[in-house]
């Protein structure tokens, strides 16, 4: 890796960050309009009035992404200071990142086999990323 370039696979690993970073925003939204502001930023409670469904799928796929994120980070950083870096390096991130986007939307819009797929995309996308570590890929 070239000083001060990054890899392609921490660039997709940013825009993840980026992208895992900014979905709580439309949720919070909802909740505003629906609560109101005050009532938005008041502890939780039983009787609170729902959020939209779409915005309650759109949190579980935050939690989601915040989850998974935990295991595509540290392979793309466990590749970067290994130095090791393949077509198939770029490509299990790239697809992982655009399977995370399609993952968000399908859940938010509730097509739960599109969200399973979606899902399982990305698994398998770590998977590569995972055996690229040991140099099976």
């Amino acid at each position: 890796m070239t000083p001060g370039l990054m890899t392609a696979e921490l660039f997709w690993l940013t825009l993840t960050v980026i992208l895992t970073g900014f979905l709580w925003v439309p949720y919070t939204l909802n909740r505003i309009m629906v609560r109101g502001l005050v009532g938005s930023m008041a502890n939780p409670s039983r009787n609170d009035k729902p959020h939209a469904e779409w915005a309650t799928r759109l949190m579980f796929a935050h939690d989601n992404a915040v989850e998974n994120l935990i295991v595509f980070a540290p392979l793309i950083l466990i590749l970067s200071e290994l130095d090791y870096s393949t077509k198939w390096t770029v490509y299990a991130a790239a697809v992982y990142f655009w399977a995370r986007v399609a993952h968000l939307i399908v859940y938010t819009l509730g097509l739960p086999v599109f969200r399973t797929l979606a899902f399982t995309i990305g698994f398998f996308a770590q998977v590569v990323l995972a055996l690229a570590i040991f140099k099976i890929v």
